[in-house]
């Protein structure tokens, strides 16, 4: 399969439904001013990670694994004593995507692993943080299915950023409803 025909399937979907229907509901002038989503963030922090660092490697690798780009590692700015933590440690993981990766990255977790999360009503509405940028946490990182649930010590959890160019949260609302997240009080749109 050549790379350079490829595009995923939630990028053809934002240009052929999301946009129109955003420009029609917020009536843009034009198809330009429709929000975008810029990257999705992946953010885990390791606890106990000052104690033992195998802990901060495994969670690069299985960020890693997750989203199918190399994490790094995120370092403490200061030195705290309590906590026997000095400048620059390791203490988390992250992973930027953007572009191609960022929509497979979407669509494996609108389709396979939010609906293999215990209990699921839908994602809350109430985390966006007021420039149109929104922010969940997921619990456990074993309902991704790319993780091999025996080679798995600690079931931690990791927080997800979708950051958008829109300029309101009710715009970032509107774009990642219509890009398919899961919404607890999402209206049914379709006509």
């Amino acid at each position: 399969m050549s790379t350079k025909n490829y595009s995923p399937r939630l990028a053809e979907k934002y240009t052929k439904e999301v946009v129109p229907a955003l420009v029609k509901k917020f009536s843009y002038e034009s198809v330009m001013q429709a929000p975008k989503l810029e990257k999705i963030c992946l953010n885990r922090g390791v606890n106990g990670a000052v104690t033992d660092k195998k802990l901060v490697d495994i969670a690069l690798e299985e960020l890693t694994t997750i989203s199918g780009q190399k994490a790094v590692a995120t370092m403490s700015k200061k030195d705290i004593s309590n906590f026997k933590l000095r400048k620059n440690m390791p203490i988390g993981a992250r992973v930027t995507l953007r572009g191609v990766k960022m929509f497979e990255f979407l669509d494996r977790l609108i389709a396979v692993a939010l609906p293999r999360v215990r209990d699921f009503k839908g994602i809350s509405e109430k985390s966006f943080d007021g420039r149109g940028n929104y922010t969940m946490g997921v619990t456990e990182q074993i309902i991704f299915p790319e993780i091999d649930i025996d080679k798995v010590n600690k079931i931690t959890g990791l927080d997800i950023t979708f950051v958008t160019t829109a300029n309101t949260d009710e715009e970032a609302y509107e774009l990642l409803k219509e890009l398919g997240l899961p919404f607890k009080n999402a209206k049914n749109t379709s006509n």
